[in-house]
C-alpha cells in the first residue's frame, strides 16, 4: 500500500477545504491510513487555501515537502503555478480552467497569466496535466459552485483502486442533503470530461 501525497489548493470560497474533507474520507474508507493539514491564510477575503492529504498504510505526518505531491488538485489557475513547485517531477495535475484575478492584478499591478504560461510552467514539471472545465461543467448541472466536486471527479480517474462507489457516498455524507444528487452528478461529468480528454 504505497504512500499517495495529495495537494488540494484554491481561492476562499471555492470549496477547497470540502474537496480535502471528502478526499480524506474517501482514503479512509478505502482502508488507508489518512492525515490532513489545511492553510486557510486570507481565505474570507478571496485568499489562498492549501490543504494536504496524505493515504498510505500508516503515515505519520500531514505535511508534504517541496516536489512531494504526487497529486496537485487546483480550484484556479494561477493557484496551480503558486503550488507547481509542491508536485514531483511527472506527478499528475488536475487543474480547473478558471482564472480569478488577484487584488494586484484588478488593480493593475499585476498581469494574470494566460493559458499558454501555465501550461508552459506546468510542463516544467510534468507533462501529466489536465485542464478541466469544471465551472462550466458545474454551471450546465444547475450550481457553479459544484465544480470542486466536478475536479474530485476527473481526479479519481487516476486512482484505479478506489471504486466511484467510495466517493460517491464520501460525497453523500459531506455535502448538504439537498444538494447530494446535483454532486453526484457534478463528480460523474468530471470524471467523463478526463477520460474524453
Amino acid at each position: 500500500m504505497k504512500t499517495m501525497n495529495f495537494l488540494v489548493t484554491g481561492v476562499g470560497g471555492q470549496g477547497a477545504l470540502l474537496a480535502s474533507g471528502i478526499l480524506a474520507d474517501v482514503g479512509v474508507k478505502a482502508g488507508y491510513d489518512v492525515k490532513k493539514s489545511e492553510v486557510h491564510g486570507m481565505a474570507q477575503r478571496g485568499g489562498s487555501v492549501t490543504s494536504t492529504v496524505r493515504w498510505g498504510e500508516k503515515v505519520y505526518s500531514p505535511l508534504i515537502g517541496q516536489g512531494e505531491a504526487d497529486y496537485l488538485l487546483a480550484l484556479e489557475k494561477l493557484e496551480a503555478l503558486r503550488y507547481v513547485g509542491m508536485l514531483r517531477p511527472g506527478g499528475i495535475a488536475v487543474v480547473g480552467d478558471l482564472g480569478i484575478p488577484p487584488l494586484s492584478v484588478s488593480s493593475g499591478n499585476d498581469v494574470y497569466p494566460g493559458d499558454e504560461e501555465v501550461r508552459r510552467v506546468l510542463s516544467e514539471v510534468t507533462d501529466d496535466y489536465h485542464f478541466i472545465p469544471s465551472i462550466r461543467l458545474a454551471e450546465e448541472l444547475g450550481n457553479a459552485r459544484a465544480h470542486n466536486v466536478v475536479l474530485l471527479g476527473a481526479l479519481s480517474t487516476f486512482i484505479e483502486d478506489v471504486p466511484p462507489e467510495v466517493w460517491l457516498q464520501s460525497i453523500a455524507e459531506r455535502v448538504p442533503k439537498k444538494f447530494v444528487e446535483l454532486n453526484k452528478r457534478a463528480f460523474q461529468a468530471g470524471r467523463e470530461a478526463r477520460s474524453s480528454r
